[in-house]
């Protein structure tokens, strides 16, 4: 597979981790009301921790998947077609 393959596989993976883990450590309960703001928007998103967990997630779901492509374990042209 092209290199543009693989990275366009890799973002796809990425961004279906991110939005799988965005949710998770969130608390919405906040201590001063802000006129204007969503009540349910988190005081605290975390997003760099949850941006480090993701792709560190992401990079081994990729490389899972790229040596189940390479050994032919896996054929997206196949399952494609």
């Amino acid at each position: 597979m092209s290199y543009t393959g693989l990275a366009i596989i890799y973002i796809i993976i990425w961004w279906i981790v991110f939005f799988s883990i965005l949710p998770i450590d969130v608390n919405r309960k906040k201590p001063v009301k802000i006129e204007g703001e969503d009540p349910g928007s988190p005081e605290n998103p975390k997003m760099l921790k949850k941006f480090i967990y993701c792709t560190l997630i992401s990079s081994i779901i990729f490389v899972i998947i790229y040596l189940l492509m390479k050994f032919e374990y896996l054929n997206l042209r196949n399952i494609i077609i």
